[in-house]
């Protein structure tokens, strides 16, 4: 082939891919030789490095030129590590599945071992193999190599699989038998495999597998082996469906489950619910058939009967019960596991387990006896009088007095001076861009301070530092996003270290320093305003002789500021003749402390300065202007046009007018002083600048609780997961205590998910431990979200149970005392009243609190033994005692004396 016919077919070739026909490129490509080839090679990575730099506007131009890009870059490359690379380019992968054909069609005539290591080679990328599976799969079978076992490709595979015919499409794919077994090596189990349908459904996966073991296409010891192997390494329930699911239809036979016994143990002791329960009826099973030792019964029992679940524990006592009645002189073996139960929450397994001690106690010897007369302490008051009539009063351990434990009340941190060298303030600055606007506020502060001090004293240096630490930030490039990074916001921190090195157009320093942010609706909207308005200021400021440093930095960890502090810094301005920055100077009014003994000496101080500023800060300290909105819950049926009926939609924060605010502050703080009417639409903006949202106000305890009602409210009545978040800082914040408060602690009690009630219930200690809670003003919030049915009282009892067990007994049952009324008066039974009893009887039984709770008698009175008439006796009989003075610490002082009273 001549030279000029063989530019002509690589003009050729090119044209095409810059018209996107990727669908030509296959027939264009066969009549190019390796050496035209490579020189249409290197104009196709020229291509491909123009493409990439097209922004979004282009995106409907750039998609059919990458797809031939592709296509035809696959065909050029030699070397199979190369091609791997470039058929698997991140900038190919998401329209990849279009191109299967034509990429198999031009790597036709490379030999079987350049296929099979370029199809390993894209198996071992997550991505590519679970999203292109058919391009990896036809590499492989072309080239008849053992099919790649990454978890990307067993994704991909189990994906193009799963359909009516799985079991036919299983049973004639050679690569089921390899496959299949390295499904259950994987930490996370493919989608497909834990789909809730039932075993008939044509698509469940173990009901094929058992079929095909059943048939002999899959090896049953691997199965159950790995079946066993996988549950016993645990994770998440979700991704342990499937291997019990499958372990169950196996249905190990007895040969099987008795090589397995520590296995089982295993499960029984750690595994979630499900597996423990399956785990447990395997090794009772074993214990009927007499497989099962006595140091094996005591080994499992040990460990299930400190698990939480109830139902666990008592199928735990019950084989127990069982094996003791079929050989008594096991029973010095097994009661000393049975007294592990006496420390159990729940006072009926208590009960249970201490009847079972009765039955066989004389057929232990003294030590034994002694050893369990000692673990009776651990049981609940109410049991006390039962335990001595079986051990006797001599035996048992000595009450003490009750004494109700706190944790300490937490003290102010001071923060930290900024960087004292560039390098360790870069060091810094790389760890927090990282996280962006995730950073926790004091580290935020600190490096923000840090930029504007040496941007003033050392700008050369620190540009220089920071252009070889950012090199390759995402926002320092000239192509694609970079050559406008913050169009879309400041993205942190990194807005300011761009600006430093010059990366931030001026333009858009000037308008969003003078444009500000359009209103927003929404109150956290405007939170972010608040913060991206001062970055912006400090962008478009620093290095300048108008910004030496930031007045608004915290001295404080929860973001205050001492008012002397804000004093000498505004002194240094006017030595310097600089005027504040307005966004800098009214961040640092929000946050100095008022309530500080020195304020009324700091306010005379900048009084004295001789300043419009010093003037302010004084007015400011002096001024009773706190910052809360207004709060009322609508009724049901209430909620604005378009709402659910949810709380979050009759939340209204009715934002009071404030002259000072609305007159001198910046744009982006005015709607604070009333500007905006009010802000009662549920919020989709939760997650945003969430961990800077408590310094706004950090003097001003009420306006950050009404703020955070809305996302609190979502963690009650949505999936929503974390929104707690803000509640350290509300418990540990300046300012007086009121119904946003307590209302926003309320919430965060009944929130669906266990680490978010966990949050709310550090934050109640640690504001009962300060002094600054009103207990019955919080039972009585708690009432109303109760009885409106926003919060579900086992999601309480749950937090209630955790509070009480920390040693907080007293403060626990005033909390709920003003709350049981409510429900005992219901007119149908409340689910989960009998769990909040239960709560409020240990509660009383422990710290001897008494008084009296309307509508107890009535409940107690029924006829029948469920939980909820149980413990509404139970609680009647703990309070009797408390005022007879017969509890444990009654007449005692406690650190926190609380009555249990309405």
């Amino acid at each position: 082939m001549s030279d000029v016919i063989e530019e002509i077919l690589v003009k050729s070739l090119l044209a095409a891919v810059r018209e996107g026909r990727f669908e030509a490129v296959p027939g264009l490509l066969k009549e190019l030789g390796p050496g035209a080839r490579k020189t249409a090679l290197a104009e196709l990575k020229s291509l491909r490095t123009e493409v990439r730099g097209w922004g979004w506007e282009r995106w409907g131009e750039q998609l059919p030129i990458q797809r031939a890009l592709r296509v035809a870059g696959a065909g050029c490359h030699t070397g199979a590590a190369a091609a791997a690379a470039w058929i698997g380019g991140r900038d190919f992968s998401d329209w990849g599945r279009a191109t299967t054909s034509q990429v198999l069609e031009v790597l036709v005539d490379r030999d079987t071992a350049w296929l099979a290591d370029v199809a390993q080679r894209l198996a071992e990328r997550p991505t590519v193999a679970e999203n292109e599976y058919g391009l990896v799969r036809g590499l492989v079978d072309r080239s008849g190599c053992a099919a790649p076992t990454t978890d990307g490709y067993l994704v991909g595979w189990t994906a193009a699989m799963t359909g009516r015919r799985l079991v036919e499409d299983l049973r004639a794919d050679p690569h089921t038998p390899v496959l299949v077994p390295r499904i259950l090596d994987m930490i996370e189990t493919p989608n497909q495999l834990t789909w809730a349908v039932g075993p008939e459904a044509p698509t469940h996966w173990p009901t094929a597998l058992a079929t095909l073991t059943a048939e002999g296409v899959l090896d049953r010891a691997s199965l159950v082996d790995g079946c066993v192997a996988r549950l016993l390494r645990g994770g998440r329930p979700r991704d342990l469906r499937f291997p019990l699911t499958l372990l169950q239809l196996l249905d190990p036979t007895p040969e099987e489950r008795r090589g397995r016994t520590a296995d089982w143990i295993g499960m029984a002791s750690d595994a979630p619910s499900p597996v423990a329960a399956y785990a447990q009826e395997v090794l009772a099973g074993l214990a009927a058939e007499g497989e099962l030792s006595t140091p094996e019964l005591a080994e499992m029992s040990a460990q299930v009967l400190f698990r939480t679940e109830k139902k666990l524990v008592r199928a735990q006592l019950s084989l127990l019960t069982r094996e003791l009645r079929k050989g008594p002189a096991a029973a010095a073996e097994l009661l000393p596991v049975v007294a592990d139960a006496f420390g159990h929450e729940d006072t009926g397994i208590q009960e249970r387990a201490l009847k079972l001690v009765g039955r066989y106690l004389p057929k232990v010897d003294g030590q034994v006896r002694e050893e369990l007369a000692g673990a009776a302490a651990a049981l609940s008051p109410a049991h006390r009088q039962a335990a001595e009539e079986l051990f006797g009063a001599s035996e048992l351990a000595e009450d003490l007095p009750y004494e109700e434990t706190l944790p300490p009340a937490p003290e102010q941190r001071r923060v930290a001076g900024p960087a004292a060298t560039v390098a360790e303030l870069v060091a810094d600055l790389v760890t927090v861009s990282k996280g962006r606007s995730k950073a926790p506020s004091e580290e935020f502060e600190r490096v923000l301070d840090g930029l504007v001090r040496h941007a003033h004293l050392h700008r050369e240096e620190l540009t220089a530092a920071l252009t070889e630490a950012f090199a390759d930030a995402w926002w320092a490039s000239d192509e694609g996003y970079g050559r406008d990074a913050f169009a879309r916001g400041t993205y942190g921190v990194d807005v300011v270290t761009a600006a430093v090195m010059g990366r931030v157009r001026q333009s858009r320093l000037h308008n969003a320093r003078v444009r500000g942010h359009a209103p927003s609706p929404c109150v956290h909207g405007a939170l972010d305003s608040v913060v991206d308005a001062r970055l912006w200021e400090t962008a478009a400021l620093i290095g300048t002789d108008g910004l030496p440093f930031l007045l608004a930095t915290p001295t404080w960890h929860t973001g205050a500021i001492e008012p002397s502090v804000l004093v000498e810094r505004l002194r240094a301005y006017r030595d310097a003749g600089i005027d504040p920055a307005p966004t800098d100077f009214a961040q640092a009014l929000l946050r100095v402390r008022k309530g500080d003994p020195s304020a009324g000496e700091a306010a005379t101080a900048a009084s004295a300065l001789g300043t419009r500023a010093g003037e302010r800060l004084a007015e400011w300290l002096t001024a009773d202007a706190s910052l809360a909105p207004g709060l009322r819950i609508r009724a049901r049926g209430q909620e604005t046009k378009g709402g659910t009926g949810s709380l979050a939609d009759r939340i209204v924060l009715k934002i009071r007018e404030r002259r000072a605010v609305r007159d001198e502050f910046p744009p982006a703080f005015r709607w604070l002083g009333g500007t905006e009417a009010q802000a009662e639409n549920r919020c989709h903006r939760w997650f945003a600048e969430r961990e800077h949202w408590a310094a706004v106000v950090p003097d001003d305890r009420e306006a950050l609780a009404a703020w955070l009602l809305p996302v609190l409210a979502g963690g009650v009545e949505w999936d929503e997961r974390g929104v707690t978040w803000g509640l350290t800082a509300l418990a540990e914040a300046d300012g007086p205590v009121g119904g946003a408060t307590h209302l926003a602690l309320a919430l965060a009690l009944g929130c669906r998910h266990a680490e978010d009630r966990l949050t709310a219930v550090d934050a109640l200690l640690v504001l009962a431990a300060r002094g600054d809670l009103d207990l019955g003003r919080l039972g009585a919030s708690l009432a109303g979200l109760v009885e409106e049915g926003t919060v579900k009282p086992n999601r309480l009892a749950d937090a209630a149970r955790t509070a009480a067990a920390t040693g907080a007994y007293g403060t626990t049952g005033a909390v709920l005392a003003p709350l049981l009324p409510t429900l005992l008066a219901a007119e149908k039974p409340v689910r989960g009243l009998g769990e909040l009893l239960a709560v409020a009887a240990d509660c009383v039984e422990r710290s001897g609190s008494c008084g009296e709770i309307p509508g107890l008698d009535a409940v107690a009175d029924r006829r029948g033994s469920s939980q909820l008439v149980v413990q509404a006796g139970r609680l009647r009989r703990a309070l009797r005692a408390g005022s007879e003075g017969h509890a444990p610490g009654a007449g005692q002082d406690t650190t926190q004396p609380v009555e249990i009273d309405q």
